[in-house]
C-alpha cells in the first residue's frame, strides 16, 4: 500500500512524479530544488541560498507526510560543482545539527531549471 503526498507549501512536481510517497512506514521524498513554492521561480543564485531553499522545500514535503527532517535516515545531494561541497555542507549542517542522516553527494552535469543543488530524502513516518 502506498500513499501519495502533496503539499502547496513546496513546489509542485515539474514532471510525472509525486512530491513524496509513503509506504511501509517510510517516506520517500523526491528531489527538491530551490524553487519558491508560491511562484515556482528559482530562489537564490548562490549555492548557500539554493541549498537553504531546497532544504526548506524538503522539510515542507516531509511535514505533509507526517514526518520531518529529524526523521530523515538518508539523503542524496546532487550538486553541479563539487567545489561548492563545503558551502553546501555549511548550510546542510544547520538543518541536521545532531544525529545527521546517512548521505551521498554526487556531482552531476546539470539539474532541472539550471539550479545548482537538488536534495532527496528517505525518512520514517511519525504517523
Amino acid at each position: 500500500m502506498k500513499e501519495t503526498v502533496v503539499t502547496k507549501l513546496a513546489p509542485a512536481a515539474i514532471g510525472p512524479y509525486a512530491q513524496a510517497i509513503k509506504a511501509g512506514g517510510l517516506v520517500f521524498a523526491s528531489g527538491q530544488i530551490p524553487l519558491q513554492p508560491e511562484t515556482g521561480e528559482v530562489e537564490g543564485t548562490d549555492i548557500k541560498a539554493q541549498t537553504r531553499r531546497s532544504l526548506e522545500n524538503l522539510a515542507a514535503v516531509l511535514a505533509a507526510a507526517d514526518s520531518g527532517l529529524d526523521a530523515v535516515v538518508k539523503t542524496t545531494v546532487f550538486i553541479t560543482d563539487m567545489a561548492e561541497f563545503p558551502a553546501v555542507n555549511e548550510v546542510y549542517a544547520t538543518y541536521f545539527p545532531t544525529d545527521p542522516p546517512a548521505r551521498s553527494c554526487v556531482a552531476v552535469a546539470a539539474l532541472p531549471r539550471g539550479v545548482r543543488v537538488e536534495i532527496e530524502a528517505i525518512a520514517t513516518s511519525k504517523a
